[in-house]
């Protein structure tokens, strides 16, 4: 499957102040849910490993090529439980391999690497390649499927940040200091400023309005044939071991090429989707 360029036209003046205006709106998340993300991921890790036995029984799909995307300053070592289990599934399971994620200083000014390590794996398997991408991961993976590359099926971004205020995170310091990208500059701000627009292939947002680190407002996308939002009681950290979230990644992926339909929420996690 191919990803179209899209191609957007720009804003007014007065557009600009209104989106400006619904940007500041837009604050990060309490002290209080950022400062439980440990405590939280550690219950979420716990519970995923006694929930196996009901994820074994998750959707399973055509065992078609996944690519896991990590999130910022993180590594492939964070998704290993989530490409674990995508494994048991069945499907071909793929790390990105780029090393620590910091952004364009790995995935490359325009996305090249991340472009090239698509069509690697869909010129090795023969087949579309999902992109499953957590925090900045699914910002990367959102993007890249903007770009004119061959090879891309589906993309679901798990707690990414793809629109709206891009300072609107804990980690904002963190993340200027390591990246050198100022989140106040019009650069960074354009970045964002169409991060909403739904995507030339089918993708879900799966986001949590108890996020520790993102703002669940910036983690939404449009939504219309092909495209949705799946809200999930999760931390941050634990979109990547959250046994609710991997049964979702597990529905989505079992869709037929070609056949997409949103997600119901249903089956043994139910409660855990508001």
């Amino acid at each position: 499957m191919t990803a179209k360029i899209v191609k957007f036209k720009p804003q007014s003046e007065p557009e600009r102040r209104g989106h400006a205006h619904a940007l500041e709106t837009i604050k990060r998340p309490s002290l209080g849910w950022t400062l439980l993300e440990p405590a939280r991921f550690f219950a979420e890790t716990s519970a995923l490993m006694l929930s196996y036995p009901l994820l074994s029984a998750a959707p399973r799909g055509d065992g078609h090529p996944v690519m896991v995307l990590p999130g910022f300053a993180t590594s492939d070592h964070m998704t290993m439980f989530l490409r674990q289990f995508l494994g048991l599934l069945g499907y071909q399971v793929f790390p990105w391999d780029l090393g620590w994620n910091l952004d364009q200083h790995t995935v490359g000014e325009n996305g090249e690497h991340i472009a090239r390590r698509i069509e690697e794996i869909a010129d090795a398997t023969g087949a579309g390649v999902s992109l499953v991408g957590w925090s900045l991961g699914g910002v990367i993976a959102r993007e890249a499927a903007r770009r004119k590359h061959h090879g891309l099926r589906q993309v679901i971004a798990l707690g990414s940040p793809f629109a709206g205020n891009p300072r609107a995170t804990s980690l904002a310091g963190l993340y200027e200091l390591v990246t050198g990208n100022k989140l106040t500059a019009a650069e960074t701000l354009r970045r964002y400023e169409w991060g909403h627009e739904a995507l030339a292939v089918p993708s879900s947002a799966i986001f949590s309005k108890s996020d520790g680190i993102a703002a669940w407002q910036n983690c939404v996308a449009d939504i219309d044939t092909q495209s949705e939002n799946i809200e999930v009681h999760s931390s941050h950290f634990g979109f990547v071991a959250n046994p609710a979230v991997f049964y979702a990644v597990a529905d989505r992926l079992a869709l037929p090429a070609g056949l997409w339909r949103p997600f119901e929420r249903s089956g043994p996690f139910e409660a855990f989707y508001p």
